[in-house]
């Protein structure tokens, strides 16, 4: 049965005519799961560049971070499809066109979570490293930043999920990636055009998920370390109670 509902749902000869060659003007599978990696890595890079210098001084100067998250939230709440609408008669139907708006999308995110990474610093590590002689510039670069990297990474990872998501948007005006199938599947009442869209989508978020998990843990090996001695504590602490 499982067999006869997946062949009525996928047309596997589709799959394979249009996996890589296509007609000149056609996506193949592989060409738009590039483009659509292409278009989320370029705006959550973008997006993070603005957004990290934005967050330190939203952090740094508590009067700047109300206007500053006014702002990327003003552009967050934006449709994404009006958004493209605005920026047509401006930069057309373009690449630049999408990457505006999925750029706009990160910052809300991101910003919050700079900000919200650097608080969550403990005071006394700020008081020792200033009693060790340290600047304000060596101390965010070389405790606050870094203590700050869990939540901050955070940030980056919805912000990519969210983004892998709305660069099939772009396919409205010809520039979503995976988006195109969708799109063009809907238009024709094709499922298969319509599930690879979604599926390859989805995968791709997963795998840029958990990517960021593992540089998250590469780059804070000490989080690690830390919570495996809290957890060696928690187990042995119950132990030696009984004892006594």
């Amino acid at each position: 049965m499982t067999r006869g509902v997946l062949a009525e749902l996928i047309n596997w000869t589709w799959i394979r005519d249009n996996f890589a060659n296509t007609p000149p003007g056609t996506p193949s599978i592989v060409s738009a799961t590039l483009q659509h990696i292409e278009l989320a890595v370029i705006a959550v890079v973008i997006g993070t560049a603005i957004s990290l210098p934005l967050g330190i001084l939203a952090y740094r100067r508590a009067a700047l971070y109300v206007p500053v998250t006014f702002v990327s939230g003003l552009l967050y709440t934006i449709p994404s499809l009006a958004l493209f609408v605005l920026l047509i008669p401006l930069t057309g139907l373009s690449y630049l066109t999408v990457e505006i708006g999925l750029v706009a999308y990160t910052l809300l995110i991101l910003i919050r979570n700079v900000v919200a990474g650097l608080a969550g610093v403990p005071g006394d590590v700020k008081d020792s490293a200033r009693g060790m002689g340290m600047r304000d510039r060596q101390l965010l670069w070389r405790v606050e930043l870094p203590l700050a990297l869990p939540v901050i990474i955070a940030g980056v990872r919805v912000a990519t999920v969210s983004t892998i998501g709305l660069v099939t948007i772009g396919a409205l005006i010809g520039r979503g990636g995976l988006g195109q199938f969708i799109l063009g599947g809907l238009q024709v009442f094709f499922t298969t055009e319509i599930l690879v869209g979604v599926v390859l989508s989805l995968l791709l978020a997963l795998v840029a998920d958990a990517a960021l998990v593992g540089v998250q843990r590469l780059l804070t090996p000490w989080a690690r370390r830390g919570g495996r001695r809290s957890t060696a504590r928690g187990a042995t602490g119950p132990v030696s109670t009984e004892a006594a």
